[in-house]
């Protein structure tokens, strides 16, 4: 094997094994059910590749433009983390004292529209979960590791394409473990989502402070 072949081949395990770690496409799963609850087979599906082409998209576009983007914007990444933290934590909350169900009670005795799906799959299925502070991040690092080089760009694109068809996959399977849990285990389910959530906002805004104290 040649040099360039070898440094290809062991940048693209490099890039793979930080996005998948990154994103975790295996953890969103009971996410992705406590999100969608409600809704059915066809719903989900859609949820599903709406939230996995708008954050593929997010992580390709953020592989190119993200760091020029941001430094002609004056945004720090702490910021990404830290705003990121927040909507979640308000996310979780929802989840814990079961607000998410009253909303749906008072305003929809009406089925889940497509405005709707289109709203979870955006936020916050694709954003932040999916394509949040973290992934953000470690996209735009892999990226520049790649010194411009077309081939390692090429390759890490493979492998946003790759993480982000795991992540439709999980989707996709997770709901047979819906009907597998039935309506109460979705809603102890949900719960203890909603606090493991909680702390990993937390964990974001600590994250972003810590950045921002860094560099001052």
């Amino acid at each position: 094997m040649s040099p360039s072949l070898a440094g290809l081949v062991e940048y693209f395990l490099s890039a793979l094994t930080t996005l998948m770690v990154t994103v975790d496409p295996p953890g969103l799963a009971p996410i992705f059910l406590s999100l969608t609850i409600g809704m059915n087979a066809a719903e989900r599906r859609s949820v599903a590749i709406r939230a996995t082409l708008i954050a593929a998209g997010i992580m390709a576009g953020f592989a190119f433009f993200g760091q020029p983007v941001l430094r002609a914007l004056g945004i720090g990444v702490p910021a990404f983390r830290i705003a990121g933290g927040l909507l979640l934590f308000w996310i979780s909350f929802e989840m814990i004292f079961e607000l998410r169900t009253q909303r749906k009670t008072n305003v929809a005795a009406t089925a889940i529209n497509l405005d709707h799906i289109r709203n979870v799959a955006a936020f916050p299925l694709a954003i932040p979960l999916m394509a949040g502070p973290g992934t953000i991040t470690a996209t735009m690092l892999t990226a520049g590791a790649a010194q411009g080089d077309a081939a390692k760009l090429a390759a890490l694109m493979l492998v946003i394409a790759i993480v982000s068809l795991a992540c439709l996959l999980t989707f996709l399977v997770s709901d047979r473990l819906s009907k597998l849990l039935g309506v109460t285990g979705n809603l102890v389910l949900t719960r203890l989502l909603g606090v493991i959530l909680a702390a990993l906002a937390v964990q974001f805004v600590i994250d972003g402070v810590k950045a921002v104290m860094a560099q001052g």
